[in-house]
């Protein structure tokens, strides 16, 4: 039998290489590369060369495919049911990433509880004691009647388990802790990864058991492991803030069977996560007095639209390079925004410190907010309140026009019934035969004339 040979993995990217290096020649990363054994089948030769033993394959022609609606189960949780896409589906394989103590494990506990009520729920625990979720469950004070625990990190004994139970759904916490027995990696190696997800796969698929997977995250805030366990699954789910906020938002980043960028909002009590039935209330301040600085906007996150304060602080700068800092948005988004401000509206902002931030710890990535970015930086410089009551929306293109975004009427519908009586918008969104009840609209065309709208 001929020896093994060692091979180093890259844990970012999955790249494949002969000899250990410190930095990975694919993706670039740095101290990635772990050991692993390169095994070959029995007969030593790949299946194309020893000939299919198997039954052919048919296809068949996609007008005799019967579609049918897929049925959904509500996990009891509507927000939860909201970023699944209308509720949880037979077969599928859910995959919730996130910081460490934010809720992966809370949120789970709590709609596996509830789906036992209606459903056999199996939880599979590699990183706690039976004892320890047996604790979290009572702290929580979820129904846990049909609710069974299974503490296993092997992923055969796993699936075995689950074929002889016959679950509806299972949870596995967490995908980094479970190992498969083929092969020689440490639990969380790429290889262990790909294959333990690859088995879950197939046992949702063939058993119709719904699965969900609890993934660590690392320090760049992505999945651990290759994003090829991103493909293997249906759905993805990203807890976007941090622990240290009250807040908790899910946004799903892949779904095959719903809206992506769908958004979930909760608030973590003594009780575990609640649902927030009117985000736009809890990302709005409240301020006694007008301040400057301060711009109230209408994103579109995935079916719904949500009212967002964004807020500016510009102030001289003693740095050769003033500095452009913005959290919840993209930070050279925000540099082009205040050059097309020069170049369009006359206003110079080089020698200007300028810091912006998306209230609640939400991140958004539409180009809707760029008129109220910059006109909360121009209040913040020119240190003068925008109107009460004034709602923005609109993309920023380089030529200084300000361009209509997607679902417009919609998202003046949303800020009139929080009370707003004046919106800023891109002349096409400018409603043409629905008038917005109690609302003036003001349409623009140009970044001047939005400036000049704001009336500073």
């Amino acid at each position: 039998m001929a020896k093994p040979k060692k091979r180093y993995t890259c844990q970012s990217c999955a790249a494949d290489f002969s000899q250990w290096a410190g930095q990975c020649g694919a993706c670039g990363a740095w101290d990635t590369l772990l050991e692993s054994v390169a095994g070959m089948n029995p007969a030593g030769m790949t299946r194309r060369a020893a000939g299919w033993a198997g039954e052919v394959p048919q296809s068949q022609r996609l007008q005799d495919v019967t579609s049918k609606e897929t049925p959904r189960t509500a996990t009891g949780i509507g927000e939860l049911d909201r970023v699944l896409g209308g509720g949880l589906v037979q077969g599928s394989v859910t995959l919730i990433g996130g910081d460490p103590g934010i809720g992966k494990s809370t949120l789970l506990m709590q709609a596996a509880a509830t789906l036992s009520e209606s459903l056999d729920v199996l939880y599979v625990t590699g990183e706690e004691s039976l004892q320890q979720v047996g604790l979290r469950a009572r702290r929580l004070g979820v129904p846990a009647a049909g609710l069974s625990l299974l503490a296993e990190t092997c992923v055969e004994a796993i699936s075995e388990s689950a074929r002889r139970e016959k679950p509806g759904v299972l949870v596995v916490d967490s995908i980094q802790t479970v190992h498969s027995e083929s092969l020689p990696s440490a639990p969380g190696a790429v290889a262990q990864l790909r294959e333990s997800a690859a088995q879950l796969v197939r046992l949702a698929k063939q058993s119709g058991i719904a699965v969900f997977l609890v993934g660590h995250v690392t320090k760049e805030g992505v999945i651990a492991g290759p994003r090829v366990l991103e493909h293997m699954v249906d759905t993805v789910l990203y807890f976007e803030n941090d622990a240290g906020s009250r807040y908790r938002v899910i946004r799903a980043v892949k779904n095959r069977f719903g809206a992506v960028n769908e958004l979930g909002v909760f608030v973590m009590t003594d009780a575990g996560l609640k649902e927030v039935k009117n985000p736009s209330a809890i990302f709005l301040s409240k301020h006694d007095t007008p301040v400057s600085g301060s711009a109230v906007t209408v994103t579109r996150e995935g079916s719904r639209p949500m009212l967002l304060e964004v807020q500016a602080l510009v102030d001289g700068s003693h740095l050769a390079n003033p500095r452009r800092i913005a959290v919840g948005m993209e930070q050279n988004r925000l540099s082009m925004l205040l050059a097309v401000l020069h170049r369009h509206g006359g206003i110079a902002m080089y020698d200007q410190d300028v810091f912006v931030n998306v209230v609640g710890g939400l991140r958004v990535a539409e180009t809707g907010a760029d008129l109220p970015v910059l006109l909360a930086a121009l209040s913040s410089f020119r240190d003068k309140p925008l109107a009460e009551g004034l709602v923005m929306f609109g993309e920023i293109g380089l030529a200084g026009e300000v361009r209509p975004v997607y679902n417009g009427e919609e998202r003046l519908r949303e800020a009139a019934k929080h009370g707003f009586k004046r919106a800023i918008v891109p002349k096409g969104n400018a409603p043409r035969s629905l008038k917005i009840a109690g609302m003036e609209i003001i349409p623009v065309q140009r970044l001047d004339q939005a400036v000049d709208a704001a009336e500073f």
